[in-house]
């Protein structure tokens, strides 16, 4: 089933409103990553500074997954710490330290990475501090996940924030939204095919059953907000509302079999299921679990 914007709101209470996560991106940010982190890239044309580094600048090195420690509880103790020590500084360090926390914290949860370096493709956007929480950055979140699923066989891993795959078909229905204001704000975008953007990942989200997926790439420096221009105008006006025909899992479950069908279940191992009477019951027990 297809992760949504609102579940990126509700699940991570990251903005999905706002300007979208694009820009230029460099052959080289060393002069960047220098400039605006005090620290050194891996090597001259990356993007990427490693993961220890961050943590050591911002005194927080030692703090490591505990035993039985999820995420969510993880991340909580890390901001904790890492306020501590943005607190003992002012000014252009504190400014600093901050954008430290952000690229610790965007390239490893929001846009992470495999191995342990983190990526600063996000850094010029941190220039300017003022304007940060303008971006959509839940919106990049969704971006990057689509784009790091691969459709090979032999991907057995996903190096970013998956919990976002574990989702049901109308699990808010009657949920207070007042304690999620930014469920609110960004409620003008849910329901619509939409062209989701993280720079030079541009990816559809179509909320009908179809998938599909358009990574860009390019080496020399580029301005993703002219090179994707028609995209981005997509985003601005708000997509295309979608209305669902789907009224229940079932419903969802048995038109997927029927789209899907022969090419899920093809094999002598898994028998065609053109009703969708196999997987509406496997979704029903995946979701009870």
């Amino acid at each position: 089933m297809i992760p949504t914007l609102e579940d990126v709101a509700r699940i991570t209470g990251l903005r999905v409103d706002g300007q979208a996560v694009t820009g230029v991106t460099y052959t080289s940010y060393q002069e960047m990553v220098e400039r605006l982190l005090g620290l050194e890239v891996t090597r001259e044309r990356s993007s990427l500074v490693p993961r220890t580094r961050l943590e050591a600048s911002l005194g927080v090195a030692d703090a490591r997954h505990q035993t039985g420690e999820g995420q969510a509880e993880y991340m909580t103790r890390l901001t904790a710490d890492a306020r501590a020590a943005l607190a003992e500084e002012e000014g252009a360090a504190a400014d600093r330290d901050l954008r430290r926390f952000l690229i610790l914290v965007i390239g490893k949860l929001i846009l992470g990475t495999r191995g342990d370096s983190v990526s600063c493709r996000c850094l010029p956007l941190l220039e300017d501090m003022t304007q940060v929480g303008n971006y959509a950055w839940g919106v990049a979140l969704l971006a990057h996940l689509f784009d790091s699923l691969g459709t090979s066989s032999r991907e057995t891993g996903v190096a970013r924030f998956f919990s976002l795959l574990q989702v049901q078909w109308t699990p808010y229905v009657g949920e207070d939204d007042a304690t999620q204001p930014w469920v609110e704000r960004g409620r003008t975008y849910f329901g619509r095919d939409i062209w989701l953007h993280c720079f030079n990942t541009v990816v559809p989200l179509h909320h009908r059953l179809v998938a599909r997926t358009l990574g860009l790439h390019q080496a020399v420096v580029t301005d993703w907000t002219i090179r994707v221009r028609e995209q981005l105008d997509d985003w601005e006006r708000w997509g295309k509302e979608v209305v669902s025909e789907a009224a229940s899992d079932e419903d969802y479950f048995r038109a997927y079999a029927r789209k899907y069908g022969a090419q899920v279940y093809k094999g002598s191992r898994r028998p065609l299921d053109p009703e969708g009477r196999i997987s509406s019951l496997e979704g029903i027990l995946h979701s009870t679990i």
